[in-house]
């Protein structure tokens, strides 16, 4: 049941992050005067639909995307020299001014959004991407105000009895040629809290984590607080190999695949974690750091396309950080909802964090300067600005509007290149996902 809450609320947000987005174009352009005919959440057959004044509101079957239909996307042909259609691809864009053409109601033609200014437009086209980056911003301020980030205390949660070797499955029992853990030959037990460590008072797990690593086999006094009273141990630590992890507390693999070790001081602890609420203030330097993570990836997108379809190709397992679809996202909701032995307020938490990151990722893949995304809108309306200002200095006439139809033929490329990849996506979420 868990699991299957957690998808729903993933639709449910989903959809509404995609009305939102669409919220965001369609407001502005109705406010500068631009008629919008229709408002769509998803597209395919229509499920349900009514028109309020002069726009038709609806939901759509496959509820992946959106889209407001401004009428007067493309000048008309006089507006931009009635260019001959000599090959298909003028045809295309030909048809595609005569079809926007046609939208436009007898005497509304100063309606049209080709007439809108430079400024305008860029509003109007980047209003949906940053409805996403503020319903992001919402999101992990709800994360981070409301329930904190998860973070490691000097509170022990177990104590190990030996010391696994580092290549050994961690997960294994004690085997009775494994090295007896000092923590436990010390008398430290779960629940303890770690005070101060060789005459040091410690006020975090890093650095006491650190102060472990650094120590070599030799007696350290250790005070700890269990049951509200302080108990002085005395601990000798192990120097063992133990896993390298970065500094995203990733596994660390030399050029064969296998995790990279090194000898460090060993007591076999393990600390706790708790929610800690952080302050407002940290939301734009969470947001701006998930931000520029995305870009990382968008900008490394064929690169990670050609790696799903060699690992769908061979059948060999997907990384941890191959792209996913909505099929993924939503499995991965369900198993962070219907994990045991995890607070309730982790699972929330995770699961806000997850659609804040998708609602980023929503903002950063729009701005792509691609037809027909918002991005691809936004680079001809700043090439018909840069025009008329080029013009303007120069002295020499106004220019007409950039005749965007031209832009067609690539859009309809585009449009199928991000569909192919959306049903690779959703199939190799079912067949191949990724393990979390």
């Amino acid at each position: 049941m868990e699991y299957l809450v957690a998808v729903l609320i993933v639709v449910v947000v989903l959809l509404a992050s995609i009305g939102l987005h669409e919220v965001g174009h369609m407001v502005p352009a109705k406010r500068f005067g631009v008629r919008v005919s229709h408002y769509m959440v998803g597209f395919g057959p229509t499920l349900w639909s009514r028109t309020k004044g002069e726009t038709e509101y609806g939901l759509k079957a496959i509820p992946l995307g959106g889209y407001v239909r401004l009428v007067g996307m493309y000048p008309p042909d006089a507006a931009v020299g009635n260019p001959p259609a000599r090959t298909w691809l003028g045809r295309l864009a030909r048809d595609a001014r005569q079809a926007s053409a046609e939208e436009i109601l007898p005497g509304q033609d100063g309606r049209a959004f080709y007439h809108l200014s430079t400024p305008k437009k860029l509003v109007v086209m980047l209003g949906g991407p940053v409805m996403n980056l503020v319903i992001a911003f919402v999101l992990m301020a709800i994360v981070l105000v409301g329930f904190g980030m998860p973070q490691t205390t000097t509170t022990l949660t177990s104590v190990s009895q030996c010391v696994i070797p580092a290549d050994a499955d961690q997960a294994r029992d004690c085997l009775p040629s494994d090295v007896a853990a000092p923590a436990a030959a010390a008398g430290i037990e779960p629940g303890d809290t770690v005070v101060s460590y060789d005459g040091t008072q410690i006020t975090s797990w890093d650095q006491l984590s650190g102060l472990i690593r650094s120590t070599g086999e030799e007696a350290v006094p250790l005070v700890v607080e269990r049951d509200g009273a302080l108990v002085d141990l005395t601990i000798t630590p192990i120097v063992a190999e133990r896993p390298v992890y970065d500094e995203n507390d990733e596994l660390v693999l030399d050029a064969a695949g296998d995790p990279v070790t090194e000898p460090v001081g060993f007591l076999g602890i393990t600390p706790s974690r708790e929610m800690v609420r952080q302050s407002l203030l940290s939301v734009p330097g969470v947001v701006a750091d998930t931000t520029w993570q995305t870009v990382t990836v968008v900008a490394t997108l064929p690169a990670r396309v050609v790696d799903l379809v060699e690992s769908q190709v061979n059948d060999t397992p997907r990384d941890v950080n191959s792209i996913v679809g909505v099929v993924g996202i939503g499995r991965f909701a369900g198993e962070i909802a219907s994990t045991d032995g995890i607070d309730w307020q982790i699972k929330a938490a995770s699961l806000l964090q997850m659609l804040a990151a998708l609602n980023i990722a929503l903002f950063v893949f729009n701005l792509i300067p691609l037809p027909p995304l918002d991005g691809g809108h936004v680079v001809a309306a700043l090439w018909e600005g840069a025009r008329r200002q080029v013009a303007r200095v120069r002295g020499l006439p106004r220019p007409g509007p950039f005749d965007s139809a031209k832009l067609v033929p690539l859009a309809y490329s585009v449009f199928i290149v991000l569909g192919a990849v959306g049903l690779l996506l959703i199939y190799a979420d079912i067949v191949n996902p990724v393990q979390i």
